[in-house]
């Protein structure tokens, strides 16, 4: 093997994948433990839009106001359209013309 491709590149990628098993598994085994009741219920709904925004919120603080408007842009779009690819297109395109200008 090279260099780059070395046995360890492989043992890591192997220790990830284990990991990465191990925890949707352990995942599922414990929500198997726990009475779904309507307040377990409330915070698996709204999980999704707390994963969403601990993902966008760094980037936003990072990026400044052009990221914010993109990121707004990109979400009033998707609800329109339903259509993430184009929403994501047209962020895209946003987030660089604002970039053009100086923002």
């Amino acid at each position: 093997m090279n260099e780059i491709l070395s046995h360890g590149v492989f043992a890591i990628i192997a220790a990830m994948a284990a990991v990465t098993v191990f925890t949707r598994l352990a995942g599922y085994w414990m929500m198997g433990r726990v009475t779904l009741t309507p307040r377990v219920m409330r915070m698996l709904d709204a999980l999704p839009g707390s994963v969403v925004a601990a993902l966008i919120m760094p980037v936003v603080l990072k990026e400044g106001a052009s990221a914010a408007v993109a990121m707004i842009a990109v979400a009033l779009l998707v609800i329109w359209l339903r259509n993430e690819f184009v929403a994501l297109a047209c962020g895209i395109a946003i987030i660089a013309g604002l970039r053009f200008m100086g923002w």
